[in-house]
């Protein structure tokens, strides 16, 4: 098979990293209301039943069972055949960015209008095809790190830029999202309608961005076969390459422990704490610990391997999580100390959702290693997959949860068992899934220093080789 894949030379510029940073934050704009108030803007002014909602969530999970993965495939397989000349993943971004604002305003406004069985179909179906629209969108952003970068330095600058847009696109609708619906009220719908249209409008914008500052540097050679990329090659991944393997368990922690938290915190601040705002108090607060991770960790990252940086902050996160449990069991925790302690311990977890994209452009080049083939998207859209799960076992276990802890939105003051059920979904369950991720880096990767040294002489001798074959192709050419 020929070589799969060239180099431009030069190295990433400050355009480059803006232009990478502005792709999770336009995203997560829309994205991060997933696991903040969409379950309340269901249950609580939809009035969908809590536990058909965590069956609805089950059904859009199995779709995205088959979204991500053939979203993926379609993408290898589209630029095998046509080799578009404006790049393999950037004008998949040019075409989902307004279908992902569209979906999304849709889906906070129209069902609003409707009741009963109308109400159902229309948020079923602008959920689908928003959830459609943003893996179009998501999956050739994700994927963009590995065309993005050549070697482990850029990987992690560039993880080091999605991070910090992550934090943005999370923090902002984290931040207004609370405020608003508190101030016309958390039954009602206005707020909601307005969150969902703003962030929905100001993510476009970002998305644009993303797409106009950033370049593909690592092009798929032009002779690579289409009939060589094959949607079955994923299976191929999961038994040569552990990395991936442990990326895909960390995603269904990572993110089932993001999404629990996120969403069962709008219902403790409701019911335990009386108070949704203190959920944007307690948020600007841990803001400072937050800026100053995801400036420090790059460093870190210099000096110490990425995988180990990540495996110690997944382990000290998860260790904040499990003693705030335990201040739940012994004392009243003020919501402040509550908001601050877990965002500190949630947020160190979070430094491994900010930093894995490096990890995924890693398991890529090593599954180029073992397999002599590159295929990003189908890689990447797996490994979204398994974020997906994870989301939808993090919302839909929250969703039947709240019946089981007989949780009653009608109620002024929950009972005890209420109260007690929302501090084990909201903190001591999320400690467990941010321990089960840390055990995924610590038992199942494979690519020591010493393999990612064999890696790298691989990759300059394909470098010799393809300068070789120009000046031979040049020289017939004279």
């Amino acid at each position: 098979m020929e070589t799969t894949a060239k180099l431009k030379r030069g190295g990433l510029s400050a355009k480059h990293w803006f232009g990478y940073m502005f792709g999770d934050f336009g995203g997560c704009m829309t994205f991060a209301l997933m696991a903040s108030i969409f379950s309340m803007y269901c249950t609580n002014v939809l009035k969908i039943d809590a536990t058909l909602m965590g069956i609805l969530t089950i059904i859009w999970t199995i779709w995205d069972a088959v979204n991500d993965p053939m979203m993926g495939a379609i993408m290898d397989k589209a630029f095998s055949k046509s080799k578009n000349k404006n790049g393999k993943f950037r004008p998949w971004l040019l075409r989902a960015t307004p279908l992902v604002a569209v979906t999304a305003i849709a889906m906070w406004t129209v069902p609003t209008f409707l009741d009963g069985i109308p109400l159902l179909i229309s948020l079923f179906s602008f959920k689908i095809l928003y959830e459609a629209s943003y893996t179009m969108f998501n999956i050739p952003m994700g994927s963009l790190i590995s065309a993005m970068s050549t070697n482990d330095i850029e990987r992690a600058s560039l993880s080091s830029a999605r991070g910090v847009g992550s934090m943005f696109g999370n923090m902002i609708p984290g931040m207004i999202g609370p405020v608003i619906i508190g101030l016309f009220g958390e039954n009602t719908s206005t707020g909601y309608m307005i969150v969902g249209s703003v962030c929905a409008i100001f993510g476009f914008v970002i998305c644009l961005l993303h797409y106009f500052l950033t370049e593909e540097r690592r092009v798929v050679n032009e002779k690579t076969n289409t009939d060589e990329i094959k949607v079955t090659d994923i299976i191929t991944v999961f038994k040569k390459n552990p990395a991936f393997v442990a990326l895909c368990i960390h995603g269904v922690c990572i993110c089932t422990m993001q999404y629990l938290t996120e969403n069962i915190s709008m219902y403790m601040y409701s019911a335990v704490y009386n108070d949704v705002t203190y959920k944007t108090i307690a948020s600007v607060l841990s803001m400072p610990f937050m800026a100053v991770s995801m400036a420090a960790v790059p460093f870190l990252c210099k000096k110490f391997d990425l995988e180990k940086v990540i495996r110690w902050c997944l382990l000290i996160g998860g260790a904040i999580c499990a003693i705030l449990f335990v201040m739940h069991m012994v004392m009243n925790v003020d919501p402040l100390i509550h908001g601050v302690i877990l965002g500190t311990g949630s947020g160190m977890a979070m430094v491994s959702i900010q930093m894995q994209w490096g990890l995924v452009g890693e398991s890529i080049d090593y599954n180029e290693y073992v397999t002599n083939k590159r295929t990003e998207g189908s890689i990447y859209g797996t490994f979204n997959l398994s974020r997906r799960i994870g989301q939808a076992i993090g919302l839909g276990f929250s969703f039947f949860a709240l019946d089981w802890i007989n949780y009653n939105p009608e109620l002024a003051i929950q009972t005890s068992t209420t109260i007690f059920g929302f501090k084990v979904l909201c903190v001591l369950i999320p400690a467990l899934f941010i321990l089960g991720s840390w055990a995924a880096f610590k038992f199942v990767w494979n690519i020591t220093p010493k393999v990612r040294a064999e890696m790298a002489k691989a990759k300059e001798l394909q470098l010799a080789n393809d300068d070789a074959t120009t000046e031979v192709s040049a020289t017939s050419e004279n």
